[in-house]
């Protein structure tokens, strides 16, 4: 499989805790396994948990890059959090990047207690959607909750991302890496979880 342009510039983004950190591994070593060349950068927020958590992948046929996408320069954002989407993309983004974007918010302190408000997940599609040059929304925490656990959002997602066909990773090939990294009484929900979010965006 080839890449649309090398390097190619992934930013998965979210908050502490959602996962985000292991799904850039996972895509890390399926894109290993095919012969590429991955690195891999982590920006971490004030907290770890509840703070804005940023992986960096850039993926070559050629060598390997610096780990942080410079501003402007990247090509693929999924976001396991809307308002991060929006904040990546506005850093980050530029015309021709595309959007992966789970559609449940996680509200900040700010917001919860009153001090900030949060903006409507309509004006942040309407905002995506002006902004990048494709973008696909997932409702993959309510998935993962009717799989039984919202620990599966961000297996969701990566299933997402490979159904979109923007990373030169196939099915088959994300499904072995999945196979060797789970548990055996997690291997079952994981493989489902990953193939409910193919099905949300392939073919798209």
């Amino acid at each position: 499989m080839t890449l649309s342009k090398d390097p190619l510039n992934l930013i998965i983004t979210g908050v502490g805790g959602q996962g985000n950190v292991l799904a850039s591994q996972l895509i890390g070593r399926a894109l290993v396994r095919e012969n590429f060349y991955v690195t891999i950068g982590e920006t971490y927020g004030a907290s770890q948990r509840g703070g804005a958590v940023m992986s960096h992948l850039r993926i070559s046929r050629q060598s390997q890059h610096s780990p942080l996408i410079p501003e402007g320069q990247a090509d693929i954002v999924v976001a396991l959090e809307p308002v991060e989407a929006l904040r990546v993309i506005g850093q980050y983004g530029n015309p021709s990047v595309s959007a992966v974007v789970n559609s449940r918010p996680i509200y900040p302190t700010a917001v919860t207690v009153g001090d900030a408000e949060y903006p409507s997940f309509e004006k942040i599609q309407e905002t995506i959607r002006d902004l990048a040059k494709k973008a696909w929304f997932v409702d993959a925490t309510e998935i993962a909750l009717a799989l039984g656990s919202p620990i599966f959002t961000n297996i969701i997602m990566v299933g997402a991302l490979v159904g979109t066909d923007l990373l030169p990773l196939s099915q088959r090939a994300f499904e072995e890496i999945i196979k060797e990294s789970s548990p055996g009484a997690q291997l079952s929900d994981n493989l489902k979880a990953f193939r409910r979010g193919l099905e949300k965006t392939q073919g798209i």
